[in-house]
């Protein structure tokens, strides 16, 4: 999956993955009217709002935008009708052709953790196999070590699947923690040569391991000192845009070719309607022209 995802950027010359994380108070004033005189006001409505926005603004960027990232919180929201909208929106982006990360942020040991590695390595019941959630990338949590890790690298080796570890976040208070110095050296760093140590055991064909990193836009120094770090780590990038990252704050995130980083925009992309009158309720024209703008940000 590491060299699929490289070859679609390459093609596409962006590095870009749009991050579909709907809010109600994001939803067109028209589609809200009509769902919620469907459905009543209830989570079930909720759960058609977001489909229909997803599958608007999918259609407007497919072709220009290797991947999406449905952050799984915002649909758990709305409990079994919001998992079925998470469910439909990554079915679909994958008929278009996009690859899907999942950022569900998983993190425990054990069984627990074999257990959540069943959204990259499928789940088989009485010999019967099942790709119930089919994402083709996971965010997941370090915080327990390689007991926490191992079930997700052995679902990447199973499945050609992909994992993206958190080391260095865009949130303002990461530091509290991740930036706390022992022995000359702070938490991120370690966590980084962790990662890439655990890398070498899922390596692609392309130079890259199917173990990424989650690396914020928002750390600009600490991004270049990590490449550095991690050589053989692909980055997911968030924090650009809305959180105040730009293009020109990543060019150390990028290998000398120009590869080893995805980055993701949330609001910027799928909210941009609402950021000019001439889009009117327009959510994949506007979502279009902010992924075009976003691409040659980053002037891949």
């Amino acid at each position: 999956m590491i060299d699929s995802l490289l070859q679609k950027i390459d093609a596409m010359k962006n590095p870009t993955v749009v991050g579909l994380d709907p809010t109600l108070e994001m939803m067109p004033p028209a589609l809200k009217a009509q769902m919620l005189e469907i459905f009543g006001k209830t989570p079930q409505a909720v759960g058609k709002m977001f489909v229909e926005f997803n599958k608007e603004i999918i259609d407007c960027i497919a072709d220009i935008v290797p991947a999406v990232k449905p952050q799984i919180a915002m649909y758990e929201k709305y409990g079994l009708a919001g998992l079925e909208a998470y469910l439909e929106t990554i079915e679909y982006a994958r008929e278009k052709g996009l690859i899907v990360i999942g950022d569900i942020k998983r993190g425990d040991i054990s069984s627990t953790a074999a257990a959540y590695a069943s959204h990259i390595q499928g789940t088989e019941i009485e010999g019967e196999k099942f790709d119930l959630w089919k994402e083709d990338w996971i965010t997941i949590n370090p915080y327990l070590g390689i007991d926490g890790i191992q079930p997700f690298i052995d679902a990447c080796n199973n499945r050609d699947r992909g994992i993206f570890i958190l080391v260095k976040t865009s949130n303002p208070s990461s530091s509290q923690i991740q930036d706390i110095v022992i022995d000359n050296k702070t938490i991120y760093e370690t966590v980084a040569e962790l990662v890439e140590e655990w890398g070498m055991q899922s390596m692609g064909h392309m130079g890259y391991s199917r173990i990424g990193a989650v690396v914020g836009a928002t750390h600009k120094e600490q991004g270049a000192r990590l490449r550095s770090i991690m050589p053989h780590t692909f980055f997911l990038v968030p924090g650009y845009g809305a959180q105040g990252g730009t293009g020109a704050d990543l060019k150390g995130f990028f290998d000398k070719e120009g590869r080893g980083c995805i980055v993701n925009s949330s609001r910027g992309i799928i909210a941009a309607y609402k950021k000019s009158d001439k889009y009117g309720e327009n959510v994949g024209e506007a979502a279009r022209d902010a992924a075009l703008a976003m691409k040659a940000d980053l002037q891949y």
